[in-house]
């Protein structure tokens, strides 16, 4: 075999071996959840960023503050309210004197949005100019302020969360901004079984330390390990016909035309090809499978199909979408 093939193997078996750790860290401290913390850890090894949504007391918060205390990276909070604004979440400048020259110069004070995990807690819950302030640093990983332009520190992810049962004193995310989230993920109530271990997990006075697994240059090597796993053109032009099967212009009759007022873009082939490596190398695996695609296909497409009122009234949605055309792509 090919030495710097073995080696590359070797690699790749050592950082897998990582993640698997990594989950058992978090399985410390959340029960259940697997697909919600496989999704995450894919948004990781993707490089993108993860919009979770799901009613109170499901552990949203928890996750992610758990996964942040497993990798050892720098992390923020950021508590979204109707008042934010957004320099309370970039930064602001302040007037500041040199005692040597006595001269006064304004300095860049950074917000909270300078760290490597960003928790943007009820996202929907702050006015859109402010939830605007979060587009730049998504989509070019960094920051411009008074024509000053700050990059940030490599890896950046911002997990926001939005509860979907409090409509009163939201402000629904402008489709221009879901499309910047990799992934939306759905968290659903626990098994029967589940909530009885969390019920006994978290009324004891027993307290449970999580270990650092992984660090910055872990995850940045896995994000460049990501784009190198293989995938066939087959596969590829599979991503084409689900993402352009989406697009009411481009599809003449059927349900998409009758349910579907925007389709995906180009960039939801993108996220679906990247979070497949994803979910391959995290599994093993240096090859994508027509399997990995169809499982990232529901959080890829959740936010980028926006269903009518037509197929509101009769309980459809973007989920029910993509479930139809992987059908009609077998």
């Amino acid at each position: 075999m090919d030495e710097k093939l073995l080696t590359a193997e070797k690699e790749i078996t050592a950082l897998t071996k990582k993640l698997g750790v990594l989950k058992q860290e978090i399985a410390k401290v959340i029960v259940g959840q697997e697909d919600t913390v496989e999704q995450l850890l894919i948004t990781f090894l993707a490089g993108g960023h993860a919009l979770l949504e799901g009613v109170p007391g499901l552990a949203k918060t928890l996750l992610i503050k758990t996964i942040s205390q497993a990798i050892e990276l720098k992390f923020s909070r950021i508590q979204f309210t109707p008042d934010l604004m957004p320099s309370d979440i970039v930064g602001t400048e302040i007037l500041e004197e040199d005692h040597t020259t006595g001269k006064k110069f304004f300095k860049f004070n950074k917000g909270p949005i300078f760290a490597n995990i960003i928790l943007a807690d009820e996202i929907n819950r702050t006015p859109p100019k402010t939830q605007a302030a979060l587009l730049e640093a998504m989509q070019e990983f960094e920051v411009t302020y008074s024509g000053q332009t700050y990059p940030m520190d490599k890896p950046f992810f911002i997990l926001a969360t939005q509860n979907p049962i409090e409509q009163s004193g939201t402000f629904p995310l402008p489709e221009a901004q879901q499309d910047r989230f990799l992934f939306y993920i759905k968290i659903g109530y626990p098994s029967e079984q589940e909530e009885a271990s969390i019920l006994e997990l978290t009324t004891g006075s027993k307290k449970v330390k999580v270990e650092k697994v992984l660090d910055g240059e872990d995850i940045i090597q896995l994000q460049k390990l990501v784009r190198d796993v293989p995938i066939s053109k087959e596969l590829i032009a599979y991503v084409n016909r689900v993402v352009r099967a989406t697009r009411p212009e481009t599809i003449n009759s059927g349900y998409v035309k009758d349910w579907v007022s925007w389709g995906a873009g180009p960039r939801a082939g993108q996220a679906m090809i990247l979070t497949a490596k994803a979910r391959a190398l995290q599994a093993g695996r240096f090859a994508v499978t027509l399997e990995d695609l169809k499982k990232v296909a529901f959080p890829v497409l959740r936010h980028r199909i926006i269903v009518n009122f037509r197929a509101e009234a009769e309980g459809i949605t973007s989920d029910t979408v993509t479930q139809n055309i992987l059908d009609n792509q077998e």
